[in-house]
C-alpha cells in the first residue's frame, strides 16, 4: 500500500518538530524549559507592578557595604536560595524580634505605672477625708 505525498509530509515534519517540554515546576527549576538569556525578556513593568502587590512587594533603594552583600550571597548559597530574599527574611527578623521587645518594654512600664498608682492608692487608704467646718 502506497502512502500519499501528503501523509509522508505529515510524518516528515511530526519528526523533526521540536518535542513540547511539560510546563512545570521541575521542568522549569532544572533548567529543560532553557535557560538561555537570549530567550529572555522583561516583564512589562505593569506586569511587575502586579506581581509585587501580589506578594506585598515594594522596590526600595539602599546602599550597603560590599563586603555585607558578599556575606549575603555566601549564605544564601549555602541555603540554596537567593541573597536578596534572605535579606528579606533577615529584616523581618529583626522587624519581628523588635516588635516583641517593645511590646515587652511597653507592658513593663505600664505594669510600673499600675503599680505606682496602686501604692499611693494603699498609702492614703488609711486616711479619713478632710471635711469643712460648718
Amino acid at each position: 500500500m502506497k502512502m500519499k505525498e501528503n501523509e509522508i509530509s505529515n510524518m516528515e515534519k511530526m519528526m523533526n518538530a521540536p518535542v513540547k517540554i511539560e510546563g512545570s515546576v521541575e521542568n522549569w527549576e532544572s533548567g529543560a524549559l532553557g535557560r538561555d538569556r537570549v530567550h529572555a525578556k522583561r516583564a512589562p513593568k505593569e506586569l511587575e507592578q502586579q506581581m509585587d502587590e501580589a506578594q506585598g512587594l515594594q522596590a526600595i533603594s539602599i546602599r550597603l557595604k560590599k563586603e555585607l552583600i558578599e556575606d549575603f550571597k555566601f549564605i544564601a548559597k549555602q541555603h540554596g536560595m537567593g541573597y536578596q530574599p534572605l535579606m528579606r527574611e533577615a529584616l523581618r527578623r529583626f522587624a519581628e524580634s523588635e516588635y516583641k521587645r517593645i511590646a515587652v518594654q511597653l507592658a513593663n512600664e505600664k505594669a510600673a505605672k499600675e503599680a505606682a498608682c496602686l501604692q499611693v492608692l494603699a498609702e492614703h487608704e488609711g486616711e479619713a477625708p478632710m471635711m469643712a467646718a460648718a
